[in-house]
Parts: C-alpha cells; structure tokens; sequence
C-alpha cells in the first residue's frame, strides 16, 4: 500500500488466539454485524411511512409499479439521463394488491439488506488492500458500515442507499482483476458497471473510467484482447437490457425533466461559470474529508504518494544481491523405498532462490492491484464530484446549492477504510505528514467556502442549502439553517488528530474505531429527531384517502391547487391507478377529485359548483377530498 520505506513493522493478528479459529470466527461476525446492520436500518427508518425525498421518490416508485404490472405515473427524469436499474430492483415490492406504505416498507427492506452488505465488502476490501489484522479490519468495516453518508438513503426510495456497497464491490473486483487477470475477473468487472450504468447516470463517469482502464491495461499488455470483450461486453448488455425496458414501459411513464442541453454548456462555457464548478467541486470534496473525520484526506496524501513513487519490480534486483546470500542448508529428498539407494539426491541452491523470487512477484502483484484500484478511485471521485457539478449547473431554474454532497457520498466508505489502511501500515513521522495534509485540505477548503458564501451573500444572491445536500454535515455541526464550513473543518480535524494519536499504540486502535461507530450511530440518530421526523410530519397527509371513502375502482384527480408533496403522498395512497392533474374544473370522467380547502380564502375549492359532494380531508393541510353525487 505504501513505500518500504514509510511502512512500520508488519500488522499481524494478536498472539494467543489460533489463527485457524479466528478465521472461523470472522464469517460468523460479518453474519452477525450484516444481521444487526439489516435491523438498524429498519428501525431507523420505522418513523418514513411515506416518501419524504421528492421528486426522485415519486419518479422512482412509479416507474417500480408500472414494471410490477400495476398504473404508471410520472417521472422527473429526462431521456439521455433515464435509467431503470433500481426501479426494477424494487419492483417486487408491488407485485400483488397491497396498501402503499406496506410496499414502501418492503422498498426499505430491500435497501436494508443490500446496503447492509457495505460491512463484510469493507472487511474484504481492507484485507485485500493491506493484511492488517482481523480485529482492525472488523472495526474499520464497522465504521464505513454505520456511516451516515452510507446508511442514511436506506431508509427512502433512492439509488444513494444501493451505490455505497457497489463502489466497494466494484473496486474489489478491480484489484482482484489487476491481481490475477483473466476473462472470468474481466467479466465481473465489466458486470458491476454495467450495473452501474443501469442503475444511475452517475454510471457515466464509471463507465468512462472503465473504458480508460481497459485501455491503459491493454497497453500495458496486462489483458488479453480476450479480456477486453470480457470487460466490454456486459456493459453494452446492461445498456441495451436499459433501453429495452424502457421501450417496453412505454408512455406508462411519462418525463417531465428537462434534457441537459444549452443552459449546461452555457452554465460552463465561461470564466465565471468555471469557477463556480470548479468550487462546487472542492466542496464536496472536502465535504469527503469532513464526514470521513479527516480519513479521507489522509487516504489521497497517501494516495498520492503511491501512485507517484516507481513500483516495485522483480527485475530492479541486482543479481549479485541474490547470489550475495548465504546458501541455504540442503534439504534432503525423499526416495522410493523401491528404487535403489543412491547417493543423497540434496536440493540445490536455486530451488531457494525461486521460493524466494515467487513470494516477491507475489508482493509485486499485490502493490501493482492496489495502486491500479486507488488510481481507479481517485479519477472517479474527481469525475463524479465534476460531472454532479456540471449537471447541477445547468439547472438555471434553481439557485445553486452552497453543498450538494449526494454524489459522492458513495465514495466515503473506500475512502475512509483506504485513510485508516494509511494510518495503521505507516511510520508515526508518515503519519503526521498525512494528517498535516488532510489538516490543510480541511482549512484551505473551509476559507473557499467561506469566501463563496460571503461573495454570493454580497450580491444579494443565497445559494442553496437543504436537508438532502450534506445531512450528516448539517448533524456534525449543528448547521441546520446555516452552513459552517469551519466548525466542520475543526471536526474533521479534531477526529483526523485524535486518530492520528490513537494508532500509535496497537491496544488502542479498535477502541477508537468503535468509538467512531458510537459517533456514527449518534449522527444518525441526531439527523433522524432534527431532519427526517420533521420532513415526515410536513409531508404526510392525514388522514388517508382510504379512510375517508376512496376506494379501489375510483377515478381520482389531484388538482395544482394542493401543495405539490402534499399531492404527491395523497396520489400514492391510489394504488389503483395514476392520479393526473388538473387546474380548476374536474375532469368530466373524474369520480374524486384531491382539491384545496382553505376557508376563507379566494382559492379555496367550492365542489358543489360541479355537483361534487365533500369527503373529508385536513383543512390545517389545505386539501380535502370531493366525490361526484
């Protein structure tokens, strides 16, 4: 992972325990951690009965239910960007006839169990990295594993809670491929992003890092041109399995997104509009470096390092350095009891030698796979932070967010267990050098935020900043109307020195990385009582339709005069059939309609006008339900 020269004696696992039992314990306690992981999630999410994340919910959801064979509805996607991945993932939870909140809950339940799997890809992945020792494994995992930037779209119809545990898997299957080519290793590579691309336009920057990678290994004579179909192939296949069900979903689901197109170009093609990317993009990566408690930054110091220094090679030993060691004593080969005594047949000299030679190729294939896979990471969280940066300015019907960190929070686990990796293999003077590098990564971003906020403040502009673009930030420093980029400055860095301290001696170590997961479970926790029960009370409407007469059969419209979540959660509840809008007169065909009641008040609905008598509704909520007489 790190040069010879900066790494500290080898981590192994602590004397007194038989190896062969720890290794058949561990299985047992990713089970377990997996298991528990499942049950949190659920039970954090026990408080979301409806969507509470609009419109991506709404899009998503729809889309699940037209390919579970039940009504459509629309979608806030746009063509070049659409993608079916997860709603077909969670289009199970609406096969059958079942209220909507029992299906959301089994929406959550398949996020539980797949982003639950982020603690054994985690132990997996650091293992692979760099042989620390089981228990620092284990507890490394655990933290990537409850880290909110993980857990927290779990709990809500999003692609977010599935990305987390892919990035892993993905990233897992690049350095086992550089490790040990072959067509079976291409393939699965070559699976996850296609997986990727099916699932979610950030897909793009993944494929395009994909194809970079085949390239370079190609070149580098790695692969095979056998390989690089192997890789290719079942991108294209999930492409093309992308575009299929889209035609077959046809105008079930209908768009309402705007294409990317002139106001993205325009939004960049200047000086002005550059910069404003370009500090979008440091932000959210800084934004890495906060919620990883410094780890991420002490991950890219290292990074960077590796990927600089010249790599480590067979052919770079000096033959005189070889013949130069003492010869070992000779080992006496075994003979047939059948054959005639000969004289003693001894093993030579360069049996040792190959021994030898084979257990440094295999140390050389470890580190090639593992600069390979951190070069993969570095370029893609420059690519996704840029890419969101791109898309999102080119929204001009919005203000820009202060801090959008959605998209990359994907990466957060990779890069907090590769920061903790750092840390344990190397020198106490290398770590310091880290730390002072995530520590200047933490305040020179804290002074650009600080100074983008002033100069948008000063032209009498706000930028965006909302409970989706960083709730874990928000939790972390306690900014719930505000951004405070350095109170998350000094928190990234009090966690980076306290770990930094802590690492030095062995026995502290896991007790400190539980104590992050104490941490993590907190925040969670924190941003539970102080954002998501808040968004839940705002956005569910009482009472239910069903409770109020509307029953299965019904024809049901939702007038734009009824608050557009408000609208969205009251459609849902009409598992039957797609609730379309209208203005102010009902359509002729409508047997209920979802209108606004506000007495007193000159928008206030007046059903009897159109012979329609009224159901009941919330007039605190201003909607009310009127049924045709």
């Amino acid at each position: 992972m790190v040069a010879v020269t900066e790494v500290g004696p080898r981590v192994a696992d602590p004397p007194g325990q038989p190896a062969g039992r720890g290794r058949r314990l561990v299985p047992v306690l990713l089970v377990v951690g997996w298991l528990v992981g499942v049950a949190w999630r659920m039970w954090s999410s026990r408080h979301v009965p409806l969507p509470i994340a609009h419109t991506d919910e709404d899009s998503y959801l729809h889309t699940a239910r037209a390919l579970a064979g039940g009504p459509g509805g629309f979608s806030s996607e746009n063509g070049p960007l659409r993608r079916v991945g997860y709603p077909l993932l969670i289009s199970p939870a609406f096969l059958g006839e079942r209220d909507f909140t029992d299906s959301y809950r089994l929406v959550q339940l398949i996020n539980a169990v797949l982003n639950a799997t982020v603690l054994p890809l985690a132990y997996l992945l650091v293992r692979r990295l760099v042989p620390v020792s089981r228990a620092v494994a284990l507890a490394a995992a655990a933290v990537a594993a409850t880290l909110p930037a993980t857990v927290f779209y779990a709990g809500v119809a999003m692609i977010d809670a599935v990305l987390a545990p892919l990035v892993l898997a993905w990233l897992l299957a690049v350095h086992h491929w550089v490790r040990r080519p072959g067509p079976l290793a291409a393939t699965g590579v070559g699976a996850l992003v296609g997986v990727f691309h099916l699932l979610h336009s950030r897909g793009l920057v993944i494929v395009g890092v994909h194809a970079g990678l085949v390239l370079l290994l190609l070149l580098r004579r790695r692969i095979s041109p056998a390989q690089v179909l192997a890789a290719v192939l079942p991108v294209l296949a999930l492409a093309l399995l992308n575009e299929a069900v889209i035609r077959l979903l046809g105008d079930r689901v209908y768009l309402l997104g705007d294409p990317p197109g002139g106001g993205t170009v325009r939004a960049v093609a200047s000086g002005p509009g550059l910069l404003r990317v370009g500090a979008a993009v440091a932000t959210q990566l800084w934004y890495l470096v906060v919620i990883t408690f410094g780890l991420a930054g002490v991950a890219w110091a290292g990074a960077v390092r590796l990927l600089l220094r010249r790599p480590a090679a067979l052919s770079s030993t000096p033959a005189s350095a070889l013949s130069s060691a003492p010869a070992p004593a000779p080992v006496p080969v075994p003979v047939p009891v059948s054959a005639p005594a000969p004289a003693p047949v001894l093993a030579s000299a360069p049996a040792a030698t190959t021994v030898g030679t084979s257990v440094a190729a295999g140390s050389a294939a470890d580190d090639a796979a593992t600069r390979w896979t951190v070069g993969v990471a570095v370029v893609t969280s420059v690519g996704v932070a840029a890419g969101a940066s791109v898309i999102l300015a080119g929204i001009t019907g919005k203000p820009l967010d202060a801090i959008y960190g959605r998209y990359v929070q994907m990466l957060a686990p990779f890069w907090l267990l590769v920061g903790v990796v750092m840390l344990v293999t190397a020198t106490p003077r290398v770590r310091w050098r880290r730390a002072a590098v995530a520590a200047a990564v933490l305040l020179a971003g804290a002074t650009l935020i600080a100074a983008r906020l002033a100069w948008v403040a000063g032209r009498g502009h706000e930028l965006r900043y909302g409970g989706f673009g960083a709730p874990d930030l928000m939790a972390l420093t306690g900014g719930w109307r505000e951004f405070r980029p350095f109170t998350g400055a000094a928190v990234g860095l009090a966690g980076c020195l306290l770990l930094v301290a802590a690492v030095r001696s062995p026995r502290l170590r896991v007790p400190v990385l539980a104590a992050l997961v104490v941490v993590n479970i907190g925040t969670m926790q924190v941003i539970t009582d102080r954002l998501v029960r808040p968004m839940v009370a705002a956005t569910a409407p009482t009472p239910r339709v069903a409770d109020l007469g509307v029953r299965p059969g019904d024809r049901v419209w939702a007038s734009l005069g009824v608050q557009w979540v408000l609208r969205f959660n009251l459609s849902h509840q009409v598992t039957w059939a797609d609730v379309r809008w209208f203005v102010d007169n009902p359509p002729a065909d409508a047997d209920v309609v979802l209108v606004r009641w506000a007495p007193g008040e000159p928008d206030d609905w007046d059903g009897t006008r159109y012979g329609f008598v009224r159901l009941g509704g919330n007039p605190a909520q201003h909607w009310a339900a009127w049924r045709r007489r």
